[in-house]
């Protein structure tokens, strides 16, 4: 059930009333959110690793991120909220065109587990940035950080501005079915079909950021121990609850043997001997680790483990694990992982590879390693996918002016930056004409 004091209506009001509308007041709600960040810092750092044992460089990460989306949105949000003046076609002079930006209403932002923080906060940055209030509804799967949110976010602000509500799934069903002007959702993509069919309901706009399983092409021309490294760092980043991981590799044949050698080297380097007791990498969620574990199982049954995957259920981790794939149709690159299990498979050449992506949903991203400028622009004209990063992985994201998001099932709209102020933004026309020119032939007879 909602809150008795809850009310949409009392979120609109600050819209409808134009007090969201000057620069002074957009700024004054960022103000407050750096000032939360700055603060509360080790707050949020000691939340995100009681829930994920977030090592402190993975959870400061998300704190840089928000910073970075903060320092952009200020700088240019003059100009993105200054109108844009349209040439009036000869046949309506006199008169004035132009394009206002305006803010929807009150949005719903529902955040993830697996960036508790910053994929709930940062989504807001943008809605205030475009003069917005919000419902903010953290996951109930990071309860510590969930928690935190509540404290700090109703502390700050006014509940007619920023109004925290926490539930499980069911408080969410009713949630979405609420009349809000936007709804932001960042999950998987059975729950966003979900709230995709609740919000059609009130004609509601979505946002659905929704992950997907990200291929890496490693081809002749990579350097190897580079690619390794940025592989197994990009596959382990948050123990692989990232959805902009690689979820396997397709490597041509003549280069996978120094290319698993290279990935070997590298998890050792990170994190040991025993990955299990490095304090380096973080914990699975325990929605996850029941899935994450079977994967494991069904690898080892079929002697697929060339390196790792050994569990330890209490402390629900997992070491990371180097999966040899024999064919296209392993399960492993039929379904996001989404755990520090790193499956590769052989490719003849580059053409076997797109050709395979192209018959598959579309993914968040898809990385290549190697290659040369043709070959890039061949995938980057034979594919389709949110978003594509050459001889790196994830970090196509560090950059705020990027817009992100998906395509088909990985998501649908765009944020960060620029983006994210589009997205919680309407752009409403303007003409207006004087009276003192009014030509007979417009009219009948």
């Amino acid at each position: 059930m909602l809150p008795e004091d809850f009310s949409i209506n009392s979120l609109k009001s600050p819209v409808l009333e134009g007090k969201t509308r000057s620069e002074g007041w957009r700024k004054a709600q960022l103000e407050t959110i750096e000032i939360i960040l700055e603060k509360h810092e080790n707050d949020i750092i000691n939340a995100l690793k009681a829930d994920l044992g977030k090592p402190e460089t993975e959870a400061l990460f998300e704190l840089i991120a928000l910073k970075q989306e903060l320092k952009l949105t200020r700088k240019n949000l003059r100009s993105w909220m200054r109108p844009k003046r349209i040439d009036v076609p000869l046949y309506l002079q006199p008169g004035g065109a132009k394009i206002i930006p305006e803010p929807l209403g009150c949005v719903l932002i529902i955040g993830a587990w697996n960036y508790p923080f910053m994929l709930t906060i940062q989504p807001l940055i943008s809605a205030l940035a475009a003069g917005n209030t919000a419902v903010i509804k953290p996951s109930e799967f990071s309860p510590e950080t969930s928690n935190l949110i509540n404290h700090l976010f109703s502390e700050y602000f006014s509940k007619n501005v920023v109004r925290v509500l926490q539930g499980d799934g069911d408080f969410s069903k009713n949630l979405v079915g609420k009349k809000f002007d936007h709804i932001f959702f960042t999950g998987g993509s059975k729950t966003g079909s979900k709230v995709m069919e609740a919000a059609a309901k009130n004609l509601t706009p979505v946002t659905l950021e929704l992950g997907g399983k990200n291929p890496a092409i490693v081809i002749n021309g990579a350097d190897i121990d580079i690619t390794a490294k940025r592989l197994v760092w990009g596959k382990c980043l948050n123990a692989g609850q990232t959805c902009l991981a690689p979820n396997h590799i397709l490597v041509e044949e003549n280069i996978k043997t120094p290319l698993i050698k290279a990935i070997k080297k590298n998890i050792r380097e990170f994190y040991g001997k025993d990955p299990l007791s490095s304090n380096q990498i973080g914990k699975i969620n325990f929605r996850q680790f029941a899935k994450v574990t079977q994967f494991i199982e069904t690898a080892r049954r079929k002697q697929q483990i060339l390196f790792g995957g050994d569990v330890n259920e209490k402390d629900q981790k997992i070491s990371p694990a180097l999966i040899d794939l024999k064919d296209w149709d392993d399960s492993l690159i039929e379904e996001e992982i989404f755990g520090p299990i790193l499956p590769i498979l052989s490719i003849n050449n580059l053409e076997s590879a797109l050709s395979n992506i192209r018959s598959k949903e579309k993914p968040l991203a898809i990385y290549m390693f190697g290659g040369s400028s043709i070959d890039q622009q061949k995938l980057l004209e034979t594919t389709s996918s949110g978003g594509v990063c050459f001889n790196d992985v994830v970090m196509q994201a560090g950059i705020p002016e990027l817009p992100f998001g998906g395509v088909g099932t990985s998501g649908m709209g765009i944020y960060q930056g620029k983006a994210g102020f589009d997205n919680f933004t309407h752009y409403k026309s303007v003409l207006k004409r004087p009276f003192w020119l009014d030509l007979n032939f417009r009219y009948p007879p």
